[in-house]
């Protein structure tokens, strides 16, 4: 099909452009971009040098996509943001590529940034993610699959955020976020398994209450974190939500967010 692409845009002639992709008034794309097929571009976007795009990708009104990392090791090497398909990027979003040659930041398959958001250099995000409005995630970030950030939250770098968690409004936190859980307060702590979005993804019951269970001997026990992981492959059963939760905390090098 064919491409509807503004006078008034600007395009480079060397970007990538797939089919039936809409490129509206004031947008602005440089060369070496790659946008797939299907996707809309509103007016004043700028997507930038390093972009690959994805399928089927909506782009609002003043997002900047492939920013520049704003990081004082940047020193200009080629680096690259590859975003999924199905994306959509709200407002006034902005998503920095990554600082090294060879780097980077990533956007999976059907997340949804809304007005506002920021993600930063480096960043690793999992497909079927939402980030609320004016949250802001730090350089060298790993974001999990499904994970959910309310308003106004701010992810300090390196921290890691597993499957499926849910982030409270107005959270600012710098440990990791293990899976299916909710976190929030100041200063961040646990607040119970993430159920409304385990049971959307139909997890039995018995599978709830062993992350439960789980959680328990981590957040509630007078014991380390080591400690804690072996007390769930003793005391847990087995299932794939449960090795996720032990592998999650086995990697962890910030340490995991406060117990209640």
């Amino acid at each position: 099909m064919a491409n509807h692409i503004s006078d008034r845009a600007v395009v480079d002639p060397k970007a990538q452009i797939g089919d039936n992709v809409t490129i509206y008034p004031f947008a602005y794309i440089e060369g070496d971009v790659v946008i797939g097929d299907n996707c809309v571009i509103a007016p004043n976007v700028n997507v930038l040098n390093g972009t690959r795009m994805g399928n089927g990708c909506r782009v609002f009104q003043n997002t900047v996509l492939g920013a520049m990392p704003q990081d004082f090791h940047f020193k200009g090497d080629e680096t690259e943001l590859v975003i999924g398909n199905k994306v959509t990027f709200r407002e006034n979003v902005v998503v920095n590529r990554a600082t090294f040659a060879g780097g980077q930041t990533v956007i999976g398959d059907k997340c949804f940034l809304m007005e506002g958001t920021h993600i930063s250099h480096d960043t690793k995000v999992g497909p079927h993610c939402v980030f609320g409005y004016g949250t802001k995630i730090a350089g060298d970030c790993v974001i999990g699959r499904g994970a959910v950030f309310s308003s106004n939250v701010i992810a300090n770098p390196d921290v890691r955020v597993g499957d499926n968690a849910m982030i409270l409004a107005g959270t600012t936190f710098s440990k990791d976020v293990p899976p299916y859980i909710l976190a929030g307060g100041t200063p961040v702590k646990y607040d119970g398994v993430n159920t409304v979005l385990l049971e959307y993804l139909h997890k039995e019951k018995k599978i709830q209450d062993h992350i439960a269970n789980a959680y328990r001997l981590v957040f509630h026990g007078q014991t380390s974190l080591f400690d804690a992981v072996l007390q769930i492959q003793q005391q847990v059963p087995d299932s794939p939500e449960i090795q996720n939760i032990i592998s999650f905390l086995r990697a962890s090098k910030l340490g995991i967010i406060g117990k209640m």
